[in-house]
C-alpha cells in the first residue's frame, strides 16, 4: 500500500535530471540517479528513525553509544576511545555523549582495577534495559520502512550499499594530494 502511493509519486531526482539535461546536455548527469537517490533516501531514513529513539528521551548520538556497548557484550563496558573507533560516534562526541548518559543513569563509569588511568562506561541494569527495548523497536521501524522491498531486493540493495561504501573510500583524494 505505501509502496503503491510512493511508486505513483513523481520522482524528484528524475525531475532533476531532467532539468539538467534540458539546460546542460553536455553534462552526464548519471551519478545523481545513484547518489542523489542515496542522499535524500537518507534524509527520509533520518527523520523516521529520530523520532522513536528521541521518544525514549535519547539522542541517535546517545542510542549509537547504548547500542556499541550493548554489541561489547556482557559487562557491556568500552573506553572512550574503543566507543569513538566503534564506528558510529565521534570521538569529538564522545565524552559529551557518555556525561549525559552517566546523568540519565544508563551508564556509569568505572575505572580499571589494574591500570587506574582507564576509564570504562558501563552500561547500568536501566541503560541494558533501555537499550533492549529501544533496539528492538528500531528493527521494528527499519523493517517497516523496507516493506517496499522483497527479501531479495533487500539482500541485493545491502551487496550494492557495501559495494558503494567501497568505492567511495576508494575515492577518497589524500590529505595533501593535489596541493604544490
Amino acid at each position: 500500500m505505501a509502496a503503491g502511493k510512493a511508486a505513483g509519486r513523481r520522482d524528484a531526482v528524475a525531475g532533476i535530471v531532467e532539468d539538467w539535461a534540458r539546460e546542460r546536455p553536455d553534462l552526464d548527469t548519471a551519478p545523481l540517479e545513484v547518489l542523489a537517490r542515496l542522499h535524500r533516501s537518507f534524509l527520509h531514513y533520518s527523520a523516521r528513525m529520530q523520532g522513536p529513539i528521541e521518544r525514549h528521551g535519547l539522542s541517535v548520538a546517545g542510542f549509537d553509544v547504548l547500542t556499541a556497548l550493548r554489541r561489547a557484550g556482557a559487562p557491556y563496558r568500552l573506553t572512550a576511545g574503543q566507543l569513538a573507533d566503534s564506528g558510529l560516534v565521534s570521538s569529538a562526541g564522545v565524552t559529551l555523549r557518555i556525561d549525559r548518559l552517566e546523568k540519565d543513569g544508563l551508564l556509569v563509569r568505572e575505572r580499571d582495577a589494574e591500570d587506574r588511568r582507564i576509564v570504562y562506561s558501563r552500561l547500568t541494569d536501566a541503560g541494558l534495559a533501555t537499550v533492549d527495548e529501544v533496539f528492538a523497536e528500531h528493527l521494528d521501524n527499519e523493517r517497516l520502512m523496507l516493506g517496499g522491498l522483497s527479501p531479495a531486493e533487500r539482500r541485493q540493495l545491502a551487496r550494492l550499499l557495501s559495494k558503494l561504501e567501497r568505492s567511495l573510500l576508494d575515492a577518497e583524494v589524500p590529505e595533501g594530494a593535489g596541493e604544490t
